[in-house]
């Protein structure tokens, strides 16, 4: 069986083949099994591999399949992003795509190869001592400023604004102390812990940090999370707003998100895709 896949980097800037959150999608994932998906996904061993399959929803122009080397999301936002953009390319569509996932069917929107999703309506599942995820991440008390809630428009992690950018750029993942956390989310028992502060009237510096069996590491892009922000700021009663989200410096790979909020409360996240690479896999 040989299966065709892309490679793509997602909220990339423009000119820097080396930014942005990588993604691999394979174009037809229509004849594998579940286990056959999560061995490529820990074969690639990115944050996410994507699988277009079949649309399975009302009106999704196709569907697909979200897998970290561990285990399957059911809502992810750089693989969203990215395999619109290559169902774009395979099938003719226009600038609108929706895609069937586990956690719905998500619209997505591009103007050239930058691409923006609309997300489920979130909602607040946890409310945590603000000290106690200090502590999980590295942090003092006072560092962070409440409330520090867990947050989910279809993958649940917890935002928790920090008291200055330097508090963002010194936290350090304990996964001891994370993993008392796992399970309480979507996340397939691992533990997500995004840290954000503002650098400006409308930009954020932003990480996030998570756990991956005994270790804790970190994501260059964020889309989900930047989507539970959203969906944060909208409890909080803060909308009508468009943030320029930067995050990934820390691990060499600097991306830039876009996050609206519009008045209504409707979240969406965006940023450019760059396909950088194709090749094939022989099963």
């Amino acid at each position: 069986m040989r299966l065709p896949f892309r490679l793509l980097n997602v909220f990339a800037r423009a000119g820097d083949p080396f930014s942005g959150n990588p993604l691999c999608v394979f174009e037809d994932g229509s004849g594998l099994e579940e286990e056959q998906m999560q061995g490529l996904a820990r074969q690639f061993n990115l944050s996410e591999t994507t699988f277009i399959t079949a649309a399975d929803g009302d009106g999704a122009d196709a569907g697909v399949r979200i897998f970290t080397p561990n285990y399957e999301m059911a809502f992810a936002g750089h693989p969203t992003l990215g395999t619109a953009h290559v169902a774009r390319d395979l099938f003719g569509l226009g600038e609108k795509v929706r895609l069937s996932m586990p956690a719905g069917v998500i619209p997505v929107e591009a103007a050239g190869d930058t691409w923006t999703l609309t997300a489920n309506e979130g909602r607040v599942e946890r409310e945590f001592d603000p000290d106690e995820i200090a502590a999980a991440v590295g942090l003092a008390q006072g560092d962070l400023v409440g409330p520090v809630q867990q947050v989910s428009t279809g993958s649940g992690q917890i935002i928790a604004r920090a008291a200055s950018v330097d508090v963002v750029r010194r936290a350090a993942g304990d996964a001891g102390r994370m993993r008392r956390y796992a399970g309480m989310g979507t996340r397939g028992g691992e533990t997500l812990v995004y840290l954000w502060a503002p650098t400006g009237a409308d930009t954020v510096e932003a990480r996030a940090l998570f756990t991956q069996g005994p270790a804790a590491v970190e994501d260059p892009a964020t889309g989900s999370a930047c989507a539970n922000l959203g969906a944060w700021l909208v409890a909080q009663g803060q909308t009508g707003l468009v943030w320029q989200v930067s995050q990934g410096a820390q691990v060499g790979r600097p991306s830039t998100l876009t996050l609206t909020v519009t008045e209504s409360g409707l979240v969406q996240v965006g940023g450019l895709v760059l396909e950088i690479g194709a090749g094939a896999v022989e099963l």
